[in-house]
This record gives C-alpha cells, structure tokens and sequence, in this order.
C-alpha cells in the first residue's frame, strides 16, 4: 500500500476530537461522547457502521458537557466495548502510572494485555462497513492499535511515528481549547510540547524497530483468515467524503 492510503488524515464529523483516517476504511478518534447528532449522523453518512470502544468500563459515561444524541441516531451504528488493558492488574501502576501515555511503555502494554489486544483485532476484522477506534484522548491506547494497524498496511516508521504526533497535538490542542481533565496530563507550551514529542518519537521507533504486528497477531490467536480480513479493509480505496481533510 501506498503513502497516500497509509498515511493520517484529518477527519471533520462534528465534535469528534482527534479523529484521523488511518488507512482504508479504518478510524481513529477520541471519546465518541463528544460526537454530535450531526457528527453521528456524518459518520453514518461515510459508511461508519462499527465504533470499537478501547476504554476501560469505568471510563464509558457520559458527561455533563457532552452533546446529547437520540437513542434511534447512534443505534444505526454499533458501539462495541473492547477494552485494551485491566487498569485493577497488579503491574498496571507501576508501568504506566494512571493510564498508558508514553510509546516507551507500549512493549509492556502489550506483553500483559496481548489477548485483549488481539480482541480488538477480532473485532475489526468482523466488523461490517467502516470502523473507528477510540478511547479516551485519542492518543495512546487508540494509537497502539493504529500503529498496527499501519504496519499490516505497509506503512513505514515515518508514516506511523507522524500519526502518533498528530494524535498527540491534537489531544494538545484540545487541552489548549477546554482545559486538560487531569493535572498529570496538562495542556502543553509550544516549548514543552516539542520537547516531549522528541522524546516519544525515539521511544516509538525504538519499540517499532522490533515489533511484528502480524506476527503479534497470529502468536495470540487472530487467525490468517482474521488479518487478512484486516488487511481488506487497510487496503479499500480512499474514501471520498467531503468530511476528510488533507
């Protein structure tokens, strides 16, 4: 696959907060709670039939800021709860602190949560029509998934280190404009940004220097079937939704 189908896009569904096309007809944003009735009904509209919800359940309520949606406008999509991690683990404090925020802990992530990983994976390749990944920043969880995605696309280093600093100035920019939910994860200068974004890139290509997402997947019982089904989806034409930006 090509740069130009591998390679994140803005996409513009109302309210969606740090949404990218990762490749063919695959998504990644933050909360879905922040999507409008029209954003939903954009989604709809691109051909998005599957939400996939990497959150913990904990985390999956709604907010007194969140836009309210009709019942009948998101059941026309199907919300699937897929959690990436099990944030009660013995191990999960010590690795990652209140929740997974650095590249450099991604090799852990997926050592202690491989089978839940691999669900995700299950869950993409039986889904119908489009897909969006999200959890809850649109940053790390959601970007574990899209790297690997990435990578069963063909994308090269440089293509999914750039996703992830997208991500990770779009979840920035969203601080800037409605304040940061925790104290630990704070909205950025231009300066600090800059300098955390170095860091994480060396962390990124140093994980991604060894990783194998297909060989990941097949080790933790997503078949050849499954991956295959994946990488029909990664390999559809760009959509040409007049909500996609370059």
């Amino acid at each position: 696959m090509d740069g130009t189908t591998s390679a994140h896009q803005a996409v513009r569904w109302d309210g969606a907060v740090n949404a990218w096309h990762i490749a063919g007809d695959v998504y990644r944003m933050g909360r879905h709670e922040w999507v409008t009735e029209a954003g939903w009904q954009q989604m709809y509209d691109d051909g998005v039939r599957t939400v996939i919800d990497l959150r913990a359940s904990r985390e999956r309520r709604q907010r007194d800021t969140d836009p309210q949606v009709p019942d009948d406008v998101k059941a026309r999509i199907d919300v699937v709860h897929c959690p990436t991690e099990d944030p009660d683990h013995s191990e999960f404090n010590e690795l990652f602190g209140p929740y997974l925020k650095d590249p450099a802990q991604y090799g852990d992530y997926l050592r202690l949560f491989a089978d839940k990983i691999a669900a995700v994976f299950k869950a993409i390749a039986a889904s119908p029509g489009k897909v969006v990944v999200h959890c809850s920043a649109g940053r790390d969880r959601s970007g574990v998934i899209a790297l690997m995605l990435q990578k069963l696309a063909g994308a090269d280093d440089d293509q999914i280190v750039g996703g992830y600093e997208l991500a990770a100035r779009g979840i920035n920019e969203r601080h800037r404009t409605h304040g940061a939910p925790h104290a630990h994860d704070p909205y950025l200068s231009d300066h600090d940004l800059e300098a955390m974004l170095a860091q994480r890139r060396t962390s990124l290509r140093e994980f991604l220097a060894s990783f194998d997402a297909a060989g990941f997947l097949a080790a933790h019982d997503v078949s050849k079937s499954e991956i295959a089904a994946i990488r029909a989806k990664l390999s559809s034409a760009l959509p040409g939704a007049a909500n996609m930006q370059d």
